[in-house]
């Protein structure tokens, strides 16, 4: 027999585990997207009649959410500047202020731009500018094998040409005659001691790897991309970072200590230090 549910009681066990607000969100993803309630249905709360192997899959779908398991994982997939990016628990989830970097990448790059993308994770920064960039040519690296099959497979999916690359930014030895007009990243930058303050979906589901830095050392990955571009980036190149909003000014301090010029800390949509932008004379 169909048991009918309210997009109401989904709500109400939400609420148990998440914020109004946000319960309120993902209860509108569950109903819309995963049990294609219309969604004019769902704001006039409206019963969803499921039938024995659709009530079997959203019990499911709560108990993963009440764990604290991000929807995107659970879905198997996040949006990125438009364009649906296969996710699971081995990359993090593509934020929106990483959008506003690639968006600002874009609009910046010359057709024919030679990009590096380092820690290329779902590969939503490389992949994004593939397809944007007129006659781009993008490379990615990434250490973790498990990473680069996710975006290799988002690459095919979307129809970008990427190189990827797996290794370790921290050791890589680039051959010499590697260049590249742009190098991106959004490495690890949340230090240990902040821990503490991330909600659960984040630091038990996505990748301490992609995430974490030691707190006596959060600009590791900064100082050696930064070291990388001065020997791969072409005269006039330019770095693009994604940082930690705490270390801004030392990420500035840090960029002109490597020789870089025209360095920037910009702000992200909510008012913090976001990106570090810088060229190679």
């Amino acid at each position: 027999m169909n048991k009918p549910i309210s997009p109401a009681l989904i709500r109400q066990r939400l609420q148990a585990h998440y914020e109004a607000g946000e319960a309120a969100w993902l209860a509108r993803i569950v109903c819309n997207e995963m049990l294609d309630q219309p969604l004019t249905d769902f704001y006039l709360g409206k019963d969803i009649v499921l039938s024995a192997n659709k009530e079997i899959e959203l019990e499911n779908i709560l108990t993963r959410l009440c764990q604290y398991e991000p929807i995107q994982y659970i879905q198997g997939k996040a949006r990125f500047l438009g364009r649906d990016f296969h996710v699971a628990p081995g990359v993090l989830i593509p934020r929106p202020e990483t959008e506003e970097l690639v968006e600002r990448i874009a609009r910046e790059a010359p057709a024919g731009t030679h990009v590096l993308d380092i820690g290329s994770g779902s590969g939503c920064i490389s992949v994004s500018l593939a397809l944007t960039i007129p006659r781009g040519v993008v490379t990615a690296w990434d250490i973790s094998a498990e990473a680069l099959d996710i975006a290799r497979g988002n690459a095919r999916s979307l129809g970008a040409e990427v190189r990827f690359v797996q290794c370790d930014a921290l050791t890589v030895q680039p051959d010499a005659n590697e260049h590249y007009d742009m190098i991106v990243s959004n490495p690890p930058y949340v230090t240990e001691r902040e821990r503490a303050t991330m909600r659960p979906n984040v630091l038990e589901w996505e990748p301490s790897l992609a995430l974490f830095v030691p707190d006596n050392d959060p600009l590791r990955f900064y100082r050696r991309i930064a070291d990388l571009g001065r020997r791969l980036l072409t005269p006039g190149g330019r770095l693009y970072f994604e940082i930690n909003q705490a270390y801004g000014k030392a990420m500035a301090s840090m960029l002109h200590e490597y020789g870089y010029t025209a360095i920037h800390i910009e702000k992200d949509m909510y008012g913090n230090d976001r990106f570090a932008l810088c060229q190679k004379d």
